[in-house]
């Protein structure tokens, strides 16, 4: 357990960073510039519960298991509301999330890549759904983006006959693309300008720096595919729309 001094620490480094995103924001102008000290009030809150709650179920299986639905169903939920999806249409969500996580997910523990224990399921489950998640809210707002301000292409081509899905294609491939580049960034950063939370996290963990690298390397192929499949579903699965979009939400 830390002490109180690393606690005051702690919450001083936080206020300080804190402030200084806000009082940037603020003077620039940005819209709902108090986004980041709500953000990270919340993750102090979620990541303490967090914290006690896995001191006593991290091995636990069932408990893992329920752990990673709740992840999984606030995932749906903040990437649903982030592309402005009305919430009779997360199922679309949900499907791309699952369909992503559920493929990654089997093939890191098919393999034999990653033990297939409680607590690493929890970790890359936990890893591989919070990204996905930022795919799948990237996808669904670029494409509505596109389709917005390219409507009158699309116009077009459903006035040459084509089917509602042929019209917007090339804007879901658009979509997809803009939706994995960060992360794809990423992983061509790693060990040169990025240097991963799960690297470095193994290492505190007692893993060598080589055991290390491999589990990350591991963790990053995951995310990809994760992400590929997640960001192609939802395009599939939203690419048929005939009527124009709003914008999406700020």
């Amino acid at each position: 357990m830390p002490t109180v001094d690393v606690l005051v620490r702690t919450a001083v480094a936080m206020l300080v960073l804190a402030g200084i995103a806000v009082s940037i924001l603020l003077a620039s102008g940005v819209p709902r510039w108090h986004g980041p000290a709500f953000a990270l009030v919340r993750a102090t809150v979620q990541l303490t519960l967090l914290s006690v709650i896995l001191t006593g179920v991290i091995q636990d299986a069932v408990w893992v298991g329920a752990a990673l639905v709740v992840m999984f169903l606030v995932a749906v939920s903040v990437s649903t509301n982030r592309i402005g999806d009305p919430p009779s249409q997360a199922w679309r969500t949900a499907l791309a999330l699952f369909a992503g996580v559920g493929v990654a997910g089997s093939v890191v523990f098919l393999t034999g890549a990653v033990e297939y224990s409680p607590r690493f399921v929890l970790a890359v489950g936990a890893m591989v759904i919070g990204n996905a998640m930022t795919v799948a809210s990237v996808t669904g707002r670029t494409f509505a983006q596109l389709r917005a301000d390219r409507w009158p292409e699309v116009e077009a081509w459903l006035a040459l006959g084509a089917t509602p899905r042929r019209a917007t294609r090339d804007l879901g491939r658009r979509a997809v693309h803009d939706a994995l580049l960060p992360g794809i960034d990423q992983v061509k950063t790693t060990g040169v300008v990025v240097l991963p939370g799960a690297f470095v996290g193994a290492i505190f963990g007692g893993l060598s720096p080589v055991e290390a690298g491999r589990f990350q390397l591991v963790v990053l192929a995951a995310i990809m595919a994760a992400g590929a499949i997640t960001s192609v579903t939802a395009i599939r699965l939203t690419g048929g729309t005939i009527n124009r979009p709003p914008r999406a939400p700020v």
